[in-house]
């Protein structure tokens, strides 16, 4: 086990060692999930969303939290009556992880050093745009005091703000909150990544009416990471990495949808993820800032396919400038790479439509859509070359096992499609014709997610034609299998029938005690046994007589054309 200090489990995240792969995980680095077993885990192990607060399990997580020093956790627990979506997310606070990790480490011998270090993990990039200059500024924190020292400095002139956080932490949200007065409802919506919910989970995110939210200050944008593991040992080792998250993230394993041309040992795994941008305009004597949220990466394994594809054309030969690639280590990273490159053109941009601060990141989560809908064109592609060769399935007489493949991407297809569309509804609202409009970097990327929407339209569309394919040569399958399956029980009828007369024939000679009396009187078995046997037969098969004709029919023909060919050879004769 590794020993904890502050950072631990975050940097064991970025840096898993190999000797520890046979190690029993500390429940510290596990994933809150059903899939631990019933004996390790219950979703309901602090209550279900009908029970009355406060449960026994928050007077216990709570006890040592200075609510005095925590405003805007203060503010969240006053709402949670009216909003009670919101009584999730300060159980997230207090515990600094989600609430339902509190049944795997209520128990921890370094349960204090933990909780600690999860309340203070901070990661932030402070970055400052400002029109007319090349570059964006850039400034790291790392500590929760710095976080203060960075919201209390005064704005710089002509500047706008962003803040990119990755992962959350209980001091990061209280102060963020607090100093930029935001909207409890934005953190709320990033903490989780359910897709949909049973009717007992206290996590359950409700829609809201559009006329309630369509002038929100926020959005959130989902969507779908997948990553190639070589063994099971590293996923293992990538699912510990995202057991360190303070944020709920879950890596789902695609075990279902292997193929012939899989190595045998490889998981690739769709990773759900977010990012959510809150924005706070600019005024009179008032900066426009920006927070946008992202997730903590996984880097056990590999990005599926190595990665996207950089957000530029390749060079020609004629142009010699060296251009840096970039980290590809983490989102953190990549994106702080990709905001670097930002053009003065778009900088000027982000003045007058403070959203294309979200550029960058909306160039990542698009190209992480098309790798998805690339994964599943193929696919859906080793599913059709199934039905159609049996030589391609895994188990060449199991049919089964490619509807049920069929069947996983038929489910998971429509969710796709509502997370596309809906972070197509938050980021191209009803277009603008303004003759003097601004610049929109952003509604640039419209035609690019169409495409993803376009995409996957097309692949649940394909699906159903394969569903219907499928169904077709299953009802076939088994036409020819009940076919077979008759003539094995004729087989054994007809073994039945001959060994039946026989059994009885030999059971009526056996009755003497003395086997040499009976040498005389072998040749009787026989012929008392075939008579009765083919007698029996004749009456078991009803149609002997069609059968009998039906042998016979093909040597009258031959005999009745014998016969014509000499009647007319003697006629001619004569």
């Amino acid at each position: 086990m590794w020993p904890l200090t502050r950072d631990t489990c975050w940097a064991s995240k970025n840096q898993m060692s190999p000797n520890h792969d046979g190690d029993e995980p500390d429940n510290n680095e596990l994933i809150p999930d059903r899939r631990l077993g019933d004996d390790k885990y219950d979703d309901y192990f602090n209550g279900d969303v009908y029970e009355e607060p406060p449960s026994h399990l928050e007077q216990e997580w709570g006890q040592n939290i200075n609510l005095s020093k925590m405003p805007y956790l203060t503010h969240i627990k006053s709402l949670s009556m009216a909003w009670p979506h919101l009584r999730y997310l300060a159980q997230w606070m207090e515990v600094t992880t989600s609430p339902g990790k509190w049944q795997l480490i209520r128990s921890h011998p370094r349960l204090r050093a933990i909780r600690e270090e999860r309340a203070r993990r901070t990661k932030i990039e402070a970055i400052d745009f400002v029109s007319g200059q090349p570059a964006a500024a850039m400034k790291r924190i790392s500590e929760p005091e710095d976080l203060r020292r960075c919201l209390d400095e005064p704005a710089v002139p002509g500047a706008t703000r962003l803040y990119v956080v990755e992962d959350l932490s209980r001091d990061v949200v209280e102060l963020l909150g607090s100093e930029l007065d935001i909207d409890p409802l934005f953190f709320r919506e990033h903490i989780n990544d359910y897709m949909w919910y049973n009717t007992r989970d206290p996590w359950v995110e409700l829609p809201d009416l559009d006329i309630v939210s369509r002038n929100r200050l926020y959005f959130r944008l989902t969507y779908t990471h997948p990553r190639y593991f070589k063994n099971p040992e590293s996923f293992e080792r990538a699912k510990r990495q995202a057991g360190c998250f303070n944020i709920l993230r879950r890596l789902d394993p695609d075990t279902e949808h292997r193929s012939l041309f899989d190595e045998d040992s490889a998981i690739v795994a769709l990773v759900r993820s977010k990012a959510s941008l809150w924005i706070r305009p600019g005024g009179i004597n008032q900066q426009t800032i920006g927070v946008l949220l992202i997730d903590p990466s996984i880097t056990e394994g590999y990005p599926l396919w190595r990665g996207y594809r950089p957000f530029r054309n390749s060079p020609p030969p004629s142009d010699n400038t060296i251009y840096e690639p970039p980290p590809r280590t983490t989102l953190f990273d990549d994106l702080l790479f990709w905001i670097r490159q930002t053009s003065q053109r778009d900088i000027n941009a982000i003045e007058a439509n403070p959203r294309a601060m979200a550029f960058r990141i909306l160039h990542i989560i698009c190209a992480e859509w098309l790798t998805l809908t690339r994964y599943i064109t193929a696919r859906l592609s080793q599913i059709e070359w199934e039905i159609e060769k049996p030589d391609f399935r895994r188990e060449s007489t199991n049919f089964n096992t490619s509807l049920e493949k069929l069947h996983t991407w038929r489910r998971r297809l429509p969710l796709y499609r509502a997370m596309v569309a809906d972070t197509r509804t938050k980021l191209f609202p009803e277009p603008s014709d303004s003759p003097g409009q601004q610049r929109d970097c952003v509604a640039e990327l419209r035609k690019d997610f169409a495409i993803v929407a376009g995409h996957i339209d097309d692949l649940l569309s394909r699906s159903e034609r394969i569903a219907a394919v499928a169904t077709a040569v299953t009802a076939i399958e088994e036409s020819r299998r009940a076919i077979e399956q008759n003539k094995a029980l004729g087989r054994l009828t007809y073994l039945a029938v001959i060994f039946a007369p026989l059994s009885f024939v030999s059971s009526f000679f056996s009755m003497t005690s003395n086997v040499s009396d009976l040498s005389q009187t072998y040749y009787v078995y026989f012929c008392v046994a075939i008579p009765i046997s083919i007698a029996a037969f004749l009456l078991v098969d009803k149609n002997w007589t069609n059968n009998l004709q039906g042998a016979l029919r093909p040597a009258t023909k031959v005999k009745a054309k014998a016969k014509q060919k000499a009647a007319d050879f003697l006629d001619s004769k004569s």
